[in-house]
């Protein structure tokens, strides 16, 4: 068993048949070790030619998780409170607040780093609250 780099799709290919050749191989044989070193090349050639983009919209998130776990918007309820807040959520009315992600992490194991970033909507000001420079005191 030759092992090389992949540089192509042909490398590609013959490497994705010997990795399901070893599927069943004992770690730490030379069998096994082979098919850590295939899958370790693998994963290298499709971060760099297949890479996947992150979603760029928490609510795409959401989606993808609902349709992938074949959940509906009431399933939702129990992780942002209500129907009008899920609605309010999913067509970008509403961001989530810090609650809603940790909820949605732990319930659903969706990635906080995935939901946090543009969607956490900051405290509301209260009307009263003014900066005061301090010049003018």
């Amino acid at each position: 068993m030759e092992l090389k780099p992949i540089h192509s799709e042909d490398d590609y290919q013959a490497a994705l048949k010997m990795i399901e050749k070893l599927m069943e191989s004992i770690p730490g044989t030379p069998e096994g070790d082979h098919f850590d070193i295939l899958v370790t090349l693998v994963e290298a050639y499709e971060a760099k030619n297949f890479p996947i983009p992150e979603p760029a919209d928490p609510v795409e998130v959401l989606e993808y998780y609902m349709e992938s776990r074949g959940l509906d918007r009431s399933d939702l309820v129990a992780y942002l409170g209500s129907k009008a807040r899920v609605s309010e959520v999913l067509n970008h009315k509403r961001g989530l607040s810090m609650e809603m992600v940790r909820r949605l992490h732990t319930g659903l194991g969706i990635s906080a780093d995935l939901i946090i970033g543009k969607s956490v909507s900051p405290a509301p000001k209260h009307p009263a609250a003014q900066t005061v420079s301090p010049t003018r005191l």
